[in-house]
């Protein structure tokens, strides 16, 4: 079995670039900075289907993804979870909080409806991440 993101990851969101261990994915909701990893690791639905050598090289990759957000945003919380409860292939999602944001407190699912990124507000977003990451997505 070869790896291929999930048909309703790849709807909802638009490609950053690929990380040394993972996919990085913007989601397609304007309302919140929120980014995807998801592992390239075909069959994974959990954290512990990785091995030890993966787990910490996701880990790495979120703490680094969480980080360029935290610099750039500057925001009130990180949100960090994977949850499948929609989509079982194994993702995690890394979301910019703001205490005045269209869900605060609250979490970000299920809360209003999406407000798609235009194409320049995506191109500029994603320019922006890629750059700030240094080179690290190809």
């Amino acid at each position: 079995m070869s790896f291929a993101l999930d048909p309703r990851l790849a709807a909802d969101t638009h490609a950053i670039g690929a990380l040394p261990f993972s996919e990085l994915l913007l989601m397609d909701d304007a309302r919140f900075p929120w980014l995807i990893l998801v592992p390239r690791i075909a069959g994974a639905r959990e954290l512990i289907d990785l091995d030890e050598g993966d787990q910490r090289l996701l880990l790495g990759e979120i703490d680094r993804v969480a980080r360029v957000l935290d610099e750039l945003l500057h925001p009130d919380k990180l949100n960090i979870a994977a949850l499948g409860n929609v989509v079982p292939q194994l993702h995690v999602h890394v979301i910019a909080r703001f205490t005045g944001d269209a869900a605060w407190p609250n979490p970000v699912w299920g809360r209003g409806e999406r407000v798609a990124y235009g194409e320049r507000e995506r191109a500029a977003r994603i320019a922006v991440l890629r750059a700030a990451l240094g080179g690290e997505t190809a």
